[in-house]
């Protein structure tokens, strides 16, 4: 039996036990059907005025349990965090975190919220590694040296085959994708490995990993002509006098 499944049904058992037990006790105490209608009535009120989280996450509880979208051990992603399912309690699922931090979700967040569960179905992922490399490289030597670093690399899946995708002309670089299957488990240090091989296998090969860069290009003006230094029309040779003491 799944783990998941297993954890519903013990879960379920338990919470039927009580209610069963509450039941007899309830019986051998002489309240009778009225009485427990009164009861319930009086426990709606009380759900009315001042339970409404409580009895929401207990019936977002009880939908979890039967319907089990999350199971225990499933790989989920909510709000940006990616976390491990530990326990479906009535009120709220206990996760732990990447960062191995317990987190505490109240159950009816789980059903009104939109969560991502990675194992649901399948425990394998499609991750997308893209690099970017330099204008003029040879971009089948780039292909053929992606695709032998994901053959190369442990936990990379055979079926689906990993793949490389020309993905765009960008402003500083050729983009490529290389798209590869591994276990949910362990994609992190699958996609390190891959990086750490990539930076190996293109700096033996001379492929240049691309960053951004802008060329700047000065344009001189010409130089203005230069004019020839002469004499303002208005300025006009002075005539020559005699020595004043020749008057």
């Amino acid at each position: 039996m799944e783990e998941g499944l297993k954890d519903s049904v013990t879960t379920i058992s338990i919470y039927a036990i009580w209610v069963i037990g509450i039941i007899l006790a309830l019986n051998a105490l002489g309240f009778d059907s009225t009485s427990l209608t009164l009861v319930l009535g009086a426990l709606g009120i009380g759900i009315g005025f001042g339970l409404q989280n409580i009895f929401n996450n207990f019936l977002s509880g009880i939908i979890l349990l039967f319907e089990r979208p999350i199971q225990v051990g499933d790989d989920i992603e909510m709000n940006g965090v990616w976390a491990t399912v530990k326990k479906i309690n009535v009120r709220s699922t206990i996760v732990q975190t990447y960062d191995n931090a317990s987190v505490i979700i109240p159950n009816s967040d789980l059903i009104s919220t939109q969560v991502t569960n990675w194992s649901f179905k399948d425990r394998r992922l499609r991750r997308n590694i893209d690099i970017g490399v330099a204008y003029g490289s040879d971009v089948e030597l780039v292909r053929k040296t992606l695709l032998e670093v994901a053959e190369n690399t442990s936990r990379v899946l055979k079926l689906p085959q990993a793949d490389v995708i020309f993905k765009d002309f960008g402003d500083s670089a050729l983009i490529f994708r290389l798209r590869i299957w591994t276990w949910v488990d362990y994609f992190y240090a699958v996609e390190t490995e891959i990086r750490y091989g990539i930076d190996r296998l293109f700096k033996e090969r001379g492929i240049v990993i691309a960053f951004p860069q802008m060329d700047v290009h000065i344009k001189q003006d010409e130089k203005p002509d230069m004019v020839e230094n002469k004499p303002h029309p208005a300025i006009t040779k002075m005539p020559e006098t005699g020595n004043p003491s020749d008057r």
